[in-house]
C-alpha cells in the first residue's frame, strides 16, 4: 500500500507543510504519481526510525492478515542474542562482524548477506542517532528465515556511521524477518523501546544480558499495543 500527503500528516502527526519540507530536505522517500507524492510504508518506517520521528500505529491498520504470529521484542531479542566486543576499525568491518554473529540457517550466504547490508548502508545511513544504528537488508524476504530475530551488537570502538547527530556509532541492532510484515512489526517495536530513556541509556552503557533483557520487558510492558491491529499512536 502506497501512502499518500493525507495519509503521512495523519501518521505523522504533522502538517502538509512539514511533510514537503521533510521530502525536500531530509530525505523522506517519496515518489510523484500522477503529480501526487507517495511512499511506500517500509520506506516512511525506516525513515521515520532513522530520523527520531513518531509514526501513528495507525500504520499497522491495513497490514495483511495471515497465519504469522510475530514474537514480541524480547522474544525476538533473545532468538537473535546479544553480543559484546565485536572486532571493527571501520563502519563496513563493523557491519561484517555484525553478519558473522547472526543467527542465521547454515545455508545462508553470509558474504551475499554482507554485500546486501552494505548496499543498503550505501543508500543510506541506518544510524539513528546517539551511536545506535540499525544495519538491515532492504527486503527481509531474500533471507530465507523461518523465524524472526533481532540481535543486539556492541562494538570494540565507535565508528563513523554518517549519523545525522554526527555521533560514531557503537551500537548495532538488527532485523532479520522472513516476511515484510514481521519486519516491518518487529523495526516498530524496536523504535517504540528506543524511545524510552532508561532502555537506551541501558543500551549506550553496554549493560549486562540479563539487565537489557529486563529493561526490554519493562517497556513491553507499558506498550500500549494490541497484538492485532496495533491503533493507539506512540507516546
Amino acid at each position: 500500500m502506497q501512502l499518500n500527503i493525507r495519509d503521512l500528516t495523519d501518521l505523522l502527526n504533522v502538517g502538509e507543510a512539514m511533510v514537503a519540507r521533510w521530502i525536500k530536505h531530509q530525505g523522506l522517500p517519496a515518489q510523484q504519481v500522477g503529480g501526487q507524492y507517495r511512499v511506500n510504508r517500509a520506506e516512511l518506517l525506516e525513515w521515520a526510525t532513522a530520523n527520531n520521528v513518531r509514526v501513528s500505529l495507525e500504520l499497522f491498520d491495513h497490514l495483511e492478515a495471515d497465519e504469522e504470529t510475530v514474537p514480541c521484542l524480547s522474544e525476538a531479542l533473545e532468538a537473535g542474542g546479544i553480543h559484546y566486543k565485536l572486532e571493527d576499525t571501520s563502519k563496513d568491518r563493523a557491519i561484517r562482524a555484525l553478519v558473522q554473529v547472526l543467527p542465521l540457517p547454515e545455508d545462508v550466504d553470509r558474504e551475499l548477506l554482507l554485500r546486501l547490508f552494505l548496499a543498503r548502508e550505501a543508500s543510506a545511513s541506518t544510524a539513528i542517532g546517539d551511536g545506535i544504528a540499525i544495519p538491515h537488508v532492504r527486503n527481509p524476504i531474500v533471507l530465507h528465515v523461518t523465524q524472526p530475530a533481532v540481535t543486539l551488537a556492541f562494538l570494540s570502538q565507535p565508528v563513523d556511521f554518517g549519523a545525522l547527530d554526527g555521533k560514531p556509532v557503537h551500537v548495532l541492532f538488527s532485523i532479520i524477518s522472513p516476511t515484510n510484515r514481521s519486519h516491518l512489526q518487529l523495526i516498530s517495536r524496536l523504535s517504540f523501546a528506543l524511545h524510552d530513556g532508561k532502555l537506551r541509556e541501558t543500551v549506550a552503557r553496554q549493560a549486562p544480558r540479563d539487565e537489557i533483557m529486563q529493561e526490554v520487558r519493562r517497556v513491553e510492558a507499558n506498550m500500549e499495543m494490541p497484538a492485532q491491529g496495533m491503533r493507539k499512536a506512540a507516546p
